[in-house]
């Protein structure tokens, strides 16, 4: 039985030596193949995978397997096994994350850096810390803990990618080869997702998809004098600014396209009713300017728009000279990178096709117009929780946090976790992370709330310590009742 105090303590401890091992992969430029062209020349990916490698191999963890598995011009995996502490279980626990980072961004506070990592107070300052290089320590901490204490657990697989920031392109082929090693998965935990509040344990009921690509428009073969060719030739701003305006209500961000607007559930929007008054003012979650409204005075009208309705970013662009080099000239073409989300219920395929139909159809003057690099992912609803895992979550919350467990959908997407849905449609998922408020994951000053990590690790011991009996993997002769609350 479980002491939850000395397991919470052991897992600080654990994390605490971890550190030195974390603060280097912090250091490491790798960034996902989207970001990175060269990443297979640059090394970094490659110095990250052997670096979380060498500090697997290095845990405490009887029958532990460890490897990187390498598929031909494909991003590496870190794969791990750890057998079941029962003779006889058949089905396993995945447990997931990613190793790759967004790029640097601009923007970060004095003395802060993507690459540099930094701690102030309880939080620790680093592109790639909640997002999610946390996840391969956490995940073995949290076995490591469970032995050392004599406690048992179900048959773990730990599945750490590398393309996850450039839509997973890569995992689904090494799911494939590896699906025997797999084996049937039982419950899949998930470490890449977010936090409504540092007060509780959160855990995702739903991913937005997301498709995307780069919209290009041309009208002329080279830049001309802006006092020569304005009034002749139309500008391919205002041109892609029409385009954009096919899809995008300019007035209220509203996405036009059918397929991307399925009916939003009843019981979604009552759970989101109830997830606002937990979380308050979600305007307060984001850096906005001294003033700045956001686009609706409700929260639960914010978090319903941000996790079930679909939106456009533009999220790059080519064709602009820096504003200090910027001459009287008339461009030759303009380039958005577009990054639009869907609802979790929406056919990403038929989203694109779409999509690029609406786009590209009878442009403006006959403008040369292109819709490249493009990428599609399904969103995903995450399964009811059985009743006991949902006491269990509810035990985990209350006795690492003093409140009770609470769900929210995610707007990012986890092309994974649909992928695994479809695959594993009997699992049970807990689908959680650390990014919470102001933790901002792809933009700067990225920061993972230490305490609050150690708590979840802690959880996640629990979770790996009850499921096995809940769940039929253990001995039937093994109480269910495998909790005891330490004092």
């Amino acid at each position: 039985m479980m002491n939850t105090k000395q397991n919470l303590r052991l897992v600080s401890e654990a994390w605490d030596e971890a550190m030195p091992t974390f603060l280097r992969y912090l250091s490491i430029p790798n960034k996902s193949p989207a970001f990175d062209k060269d990443w297979q020349r640059n090394g970094y990916m490659d110095k990250a995978a052997e670096l979380l490698l060498s500090w697997t191999r290095n845990r405490k963890i009887k029958g532990l397997k460890a490897e990187i598995v390498r598929l031909p011009g494909r991003t590496p995996l870190l794969f791990v096994e750890v057998p079941s502490s029962y003779k006889k279980s058949s089905d396993s626990v995945l447990l997931y994350g990613h190793m790759d980072k967004q790029p640097e961004c601009t923007g970060w506070l004095p003395g802060l850096s993507a690459w540099k990592p930094v701690f102030r107070g309880d939080k620790l300052y680093a592109r790639g810390a909640a997002d999610d290089g946390y996840s391969t320590f956490a995940a073995l901490i949290a076995i490591e803990n469970l032995q050392a204490q004599g406690l048992p657990h179900s048959r773990c697989v730990i599945v750490i990618e590398a393309c996850e920031e450039s839509g997973s392109p890569d995992l689904e082929f090494y799911i494939q080869k590896l699906s025997k090693r797999i084996g049937a998965l039982s419950l899949i935990v998930c470490l890449d997702s977010g936090a409504g509040d540092y007060k509780r344990l959160w855990l995702t009921n739903s991913l937005r998809g997301l498709v995307g690509g780069t919209l290009r428009v041309s009208l002329l073969k080279e830049g001309v004098h802006s006092g020569v060719g304005t009034g002749i030739a139309a500008s391919s701003l205002r041109v892609a600014r029409q385009l954009i305006s096919r899809i995008e209500d300019e007035k209220t961000g509203a996405i036009k396209l059918k397929s991307f607007n399925p009916t939003i559930p009843m019981s979604v929007i009552k759970e989101i009713s109830k997830t606002a008054k937990i979380i308050g003012d979600i305007k307060s979650h984001l850096p906005f300017l001294p003033g700045v409204e956001a686009l609706n005075k409700s929260s639960a009208e914010l978090l319903l728009a941000s996790t079930w309705r679909p939106t456009l970013a533009v999220t790059g662009a080519d064709g602009f000279p820096h504003v200090a080099d910027a001459g009287n000239v008339l461009r030759k073409e303009t380039a958005f990178k577009l990054s639009l989300r869907l609802p979790p219920n929406v056919d990403s395929h038929r989203a694109m096709s779409e999509l690029k139909r609406v786009l590209l159809a009878k442009p403006p003057y006959n403008a040369k117009v292109s819709f490249e690099n493009v990428e599609s992912a399904d969103g995903w609803s995450v399964p009811a929780l059985d009743p006991w895992l949902d006491k269990l979550v509810g035990t985990v919350s209350r006795e690492y946090f003093g409140n009770p467990y609470a769900s929210m959908g995610e707007g990012g997407s986890i092309p994974f976790m649909a992928m695994l849905g479809k695959k594993f449609p009997k699992a049970q998922f807990v689908v959680t992370g650390v990014l919470g408020p102001e933790s901002n994951a792809h933009g700067p000053n990225e920061f993972l709330h230490l305490p609050f990590t150690k708590k979840l690790t802690a959880g996640i011991c629990i979770i790996l310590n009850v499921v096995p009996v809940n769940m039929g993997l253990a001995p039937k002769n093994i109480s269910r009742n495998l909790i005891l609350l330490g004092k």
